[in-house]
């Protein structure tokens, strides 16, 4: 039994996938800290522990400004990678409605069942990480909404166009989740739980390949590649 390197992930998607992963640990846990706080400073003075929540929401912030620029750049190889067009898996094609449910049944099964190719992306996971990037779409507009709500005064360090470009984009937020401000951060509060499962379940599934199909695919994120079976 031979087996062949097939190339999964340029070196940069690896950089951006792990810049979101670290961006998504900060996300969460200042996010959690905004909601609900959960510590204080280990610093006993005062002046500098009332600064905490504001350290957090910077955090926060910062790391939101990097889920945009991953969204745009993800959203632009998605239709103009040379290395491979992930929207192709997205087309309900024949061959992709197969392939989904047949990756599905192999998941459900316990691998007794495998009648697909493994070596490239699947329609199953591309799917899956389409869902993903929907809700983090979704957390940058309602995210964008609470802190332009927070600009009481209506301008910003950098002049009151850019709050009006921020109510411009997201308003709309507010009559989606129910018409109120409270709507929308409850909203943004319980996408941040979903994701938190889709995470849960995205690290669950690649060590579960890994281990049932034997190709190495959890090395896609470190190394870039896999190995599949040649047949002889």
């Amino acid at each position: 039994m031979s087996y062949k390197q097939i190339k999964r992930m340029t070196g940069f998607m690896r950089i951006n996938h792990w810049v979101v992963a670290i961006s998504m640990i900060v996300a969460i846990a200042t996010g959690l800290y905004i909601g609900h706080p959960y510590y204080q400073s280990f610093i006993a003075d005062p002046a500098v522990d009332k600064y905490v929540m504001a350290w957090n929401r910077l955090a926060h912030f910062i790391v939101a400004i990097i889920f945009d620029v991953s969204s745009i750049i993800i959203a632009y190889l998605y239709f103009f990678s040379r290395f491979e067009k992930p929207y192709k898996k997205l087309i309900p094609s024949g061959k992709n409605i197969s392939e989904f449910f047949a990756v599905l049944v192999n998941l459900l099964t316990l691998n007794r069942v495998k009648k697909f190719d493994s070596s490239h992306t699947d329609s199953f996971n591309s799917i899956f990480f389409f869902v993903f990037h929907m809700m983090l779409i979704w957390m940058l507009f309602t995210g964008l909404q609470l802190y332009v709500h927070g600009l009481e005064s209506g301008i910003s360090a950098i002049g009151a166009w850019w709050p009006n470009v921020i109510h411009l984009t997201t308003d709309w937020t507010v009559a989606a989740t129910g018409g109120t401000y409270m709507d929308v951060r409850i909203s943004h509060h319980y996408t941040m739980y979903a994701v938190i499962a889709w995470i849960m379940f995205h690290i669950y599934y690649q060590v579960w390949r890994t281990i049932f199909w034997k190709e190495g695919d959890i090395n896609i994120v470190v190394g870039g590649s896999k190995f599949v079976k040649e047949e002889i």
